[in-house]
């Protein structure tokens, strides 16, 4: 024998057993299935058997007929456990009586509350603990409608938030891109992610969105049930309510009511023996509950999202061990260079101070080189770790490479004529004003140059400076090669890494670091080439700057988000 059991509405509790063969209407003046529900049409809806089957089909009532919570506009076949909602009642289509309390999740008593930026704040007078509370008949999990299709689209979504948790490592990007997934496949009105740092601690809200943002909203406060969060928390178990308005223990607080919650399902989120906190989900829509297997779906969510918050606590400990040593090799190498540089400042003050005192010029002369070339390592150095350090905005102007590079080599001429190397220019015709910040191109170019001096041998280095110019690609080519002893093997790899140096106590391993960084923020590259006896640097720069964002070299901005900022303001509480 077929039924209709009313779960909701004010019929609820009475069944209509179907006849075999009989067509019934489902309304108000029906004799066969009489409603009370003033929400329902007199002659809202007809069930049809057909061969062994039945299909129900709406009769152009007011509120319309719902299926699964899917509004009927033809004809349907129905299957047992299938739900059916006609204005505010709600049937299961079943095939013996349906025990209410079989298909229940056990709620607790529900009070509303709050939420701020602080955590918590109650909205209505504490009731109990939320241990061992009757069941509510208002409470449902309700069967699946199609087990298989939800199971396809289970798997599915798995998958997808698999590939999602494993792609992002940080906390807030990775719960907005959950957030995502679980609009796209529930589609409520409202959700909502709290996190807490450990069982003791609040719950936190971390991402909010709603559907359509109410017009009423207020600001920095979101209605939610208090205790649901914390049975929630407290037992590590997902509960779902089909109709959380005519719920007595929902009802308490006026906020869940304003904003009139009809079906939520809130789960933890959870690994191992880890609760990292709960996603809850809501939705308004009247003819629309959630099920017992979106219950289950978001369940799952809820404990990959606890295991992917896990892996980024795993991650983001060993981003900071790693941090830490690098802090430590950093000011490791920056001491040992800047104690190299302050012994010979001492050496070449020592011997100008033994001059002065015995007025002899000739060992001023000699001890002042010493002084002045540890004087100008120190500049450099600083200034390679200002640059290294610093996040700036390029100031582009069109500039003259061919004048810059000139410039560069004069200012290195007496270096350059002091240890006897000769200097090569090679500059091509018809390179037009690149688009360069000036001060910042200058210091990337006298670090690769500076190098080369160091690296050739006196009396007999070479250095070559060669441009070139593709109009076609809009690219402007530097080549810079020396004929000193080259770049060893084992080095060539982290040539451009910072610290990294291979010559000795005369190096910081800044420059070329340095180097790097500032032709990447104008867009070029630069690379070692291997086709050289000595050392041989090639920078590629942009000659046009129309696809290139000059913004990309600042820092990012951080996302605003003006409902977020609004919503979590401090606010006052509201008085009751």
């Amino acid at each position: 024998m077929l039924i209709l059991h009313v779960l909701q509405g004010p019929d609820r509790g009475r069944k209509f057993e179907l006849p075999e063969t009989e067509p019934q209407l489902i309304g108000r003046s029906t004799e066969a299935l009489p409603i009370s529900d003033t929400t329902v049409s007199r002659r809202h809806a007809e069930l049809t058997p057909d061969h062994g089957m039945w299909f129900l089909r709406d009769l152009d009532s007011a509120n319309g007929t719902f299926i699964n919570g899917h509004r009927i506009t033809e004809r349907t076949q129905l299957k047992p456990g299938d739900q059916i909602r006609c204005g505010s009642t709600l049937f299961t289509f079943a095939r013996k009586p349906v025990d209410p309390k079989s298909s229940m999740v056990e709620l607790v008593d529900a009070e509303a509350f709050d939420l701020t930026v602080e955590g918590l704040v109650e909205n209505s007078p504490s009731s109990d603990s939320g241990e061992g509370h009757d069941l509510n008949e208002e409470s449902m999990v309700l069967a699946s409608p199609d087990p298989a299709k939800a199971a396809r689209d289970h798997l599915r979504v798995i998958y997808d938030l698999t590939a999602l948790t494993g792609s992002i490592i940080d906390r807030e990007p990775l719960l907005e891109r959950v957030m995502d997934l679980i609009f796209s496949e529930f589609d409520p009105d409202r959700g909502f992610i709290l996190l807490q740092d450990s069982a003791e601690s609040r719950p936190e809200p971390m991402v909010l969105r709603y559907k359509v943002r109410p017009k009423n909203l207020d600001e920095g406060r979101i209605p939610v049930s208090r205790t649901i969060v914390q049975h929630v928390l407290r037992r590590n178990q997902g509960i779902l309510s089909t109709n959380a308005m005519n719920d007595s223990r929902f009802r308490s607080g006026d906020s869940v009511k304003d904003y009139g919650i009809r079906s939520a399902i809130c789960v933890p989120i959870r690994t191992g023996n880890r609760t990292f906190g709960v996603i809850h989900i809501d939705s308004s829509l009247a003819n629309f509950t959630f099920t017992d297997s979106q219950l289950a779906l978001l369940n799952a969510i809820g404990q990959h999202t606890g295991l992917a918050l896990r892996s980024a606590e795993q991650v983001s400990s060993q981003m900071q061990t790693e941090r830490l040593a690098a802090m430590g090799q950093t000011v490791a190498s920056l001491s040992h260079s800047i104690k190299n540089i302050l012994q010979g400042l001492r050496g070449g003050a020592d011997a100008v101070e033994l001059a002065l005192k015995r007025g002899n010029l000739k060992l001023a002369n000699d001890g002042w080189p010493i002084l002045a070339r540890n004087l100008d390592r120190i500049y450099a150095m600083t200034l390679n770790m200002l640059a290294y350090s610093k996040q700036r905005n390029l100031e582009i102007d069109l500039t003259s490479l061919h004048a810059l590079i000139e410039e560069i080599v004069e200012l290195l001429h007496n270096a350059t004529k002091k240890k006897g190397v000769g200097v090569i220019l090679d500059l091509a015709d018809g390179m037009p004003p690149l688009p360069l910040d000036v001060g910042a191109m200058h210091q990337a170019l006298m670090n690769v140059l500076t190098n080369a001096i160091d690296a050739v041998p006196e009396r007999k280095g070479m250095i070559s400076i060669r441009t070139e110019f593709n109009a076609g690609e809009n690219r402007a080519r530097i080549t810079i090669s020396d004929n000193g002893p080259g770049v060893p093997a084992e080095w060539r790899e982290r040539i451009f890494d910072a610290f990294s140096t291979s010559k000795g106590q005369r190096g910081t391993g800044l420059g070329l670091a340095v180097t790097r960084k500032i032709v990447q923020e104008h867009g070029g590259t630069i690379r070692l080439l291997d086709d050289h006896d000595g050392a041989s640097f090639q920078i590629e720069l942009p000659s046009d700057r129309a696809h290139f964002d000059p913004s990309d070299t600042r820092l990012p901005k951080p996302a605003d988000n003006d409902d977020l900022a609004l919503l979590f303001e401090e606010n006052e509480p509201d008085e009751n």
